[in-house]
């Protein structure tokens, strides 16, 4: 499998297969929205997008980077959103980087989110599809942040090579800019527990797929066959 690791604003054409990775947080806290029954989480443009998707719909759950803000339900947190029940709910999620890069690459033929949370699961869709090229969108730090590399790798890597150690991609992300600051209090709208969270190595068994319905980009989890199991997705 031939593998990119490009930043977002790298992105010159769009690319058949692609993985979005946003280690801290959005794609954790995707997961963990997942894991607390949400339907599916509609990936905003903008802030005034989300607030505006809320108003329209005031069932749906508004999330948002940063401190708690008027029209939003929740921050990007996945130690603060996994005390909330979200069955049957439609989460509506605006991101830093994490959307952005999804956002970024909407044309493509198949698009996976994802963290160290889901690894295993995106790393077997991309198996199962046996591509032959995929481009990793690595969202944080213009394409430069560390525990975002590290998982587009690890995954890269487990693809082709079942049972690759993954401790020192998983020191590398321990160890990034982006968890000193959530570790130090420098981001806000953060979790005590977050960072450990997201380094949580396939806590979840499901993968996250974003496509086109109507003018939204939507991510939906994708249910993975068992290991032994080869029948396509």
């Amino acid at each position: 499998m031939d593998a990119r690791f490009l930043g977002i604003a790298d992105l010159v054409a769009a690319p058949s297969v692609a993985v979005v990775v946003d280690v801290m947080r959005a794609y954790t806290v995707a997961a963990w929205a997942f894991a607390q029954g949400a339907e599916k989480i509609v990936l905003a443009e903008s802030l005034d997008e989300a607030l505006a998707l809320k108003a329209r719909h005031p069932d749906w759950v508004a999330l948002k980077d940063g401190p708690p803000a008027p029209g939003f339900d929740a921050v990007n947190s996945p130690g603060l959103l996994r005390s909330v029940d979200l069955g049957g709910r439609t989460v509506v999620q605006k991101t830093t980087a994490g959307t952005v890069g999804a956002l970024a690459v909407k044309e493509a033929s198949l698009v996976l989110c994802a963290g160290f949370v889901v690894a295993e699961a995106t790393a077997r869709v991309l198996r199962t599809r046996a591509s032959d090229s995929v481009t990793f969108v690595v969202t944080g730090e213009d394409g430069q942040a560390d525990e975002d590399l590290a998982c587009a790798q690890y995954i890269a890597r487990i693809v082709t090579e079942a049972g690759t150690d993954a401790a020192e991609f998983l020191r590398r992300a321990a160890e990034s800019r982006a968890a000193a600051e959530l570790t130090e209090g420098v981001r806000q709208g953060v979790h005590l527990d977050d960072v450990a969270l997201c380094l949580e190595l396939d806590r979840f068994p499901f993968a996250m797929v974003a496509a086109s319905e109507g003018s939204l980009m939507v991510l939906r989890p994708c249910a993975m066959p068992s290991a032994t199991d080869g029948a396509p997705i």
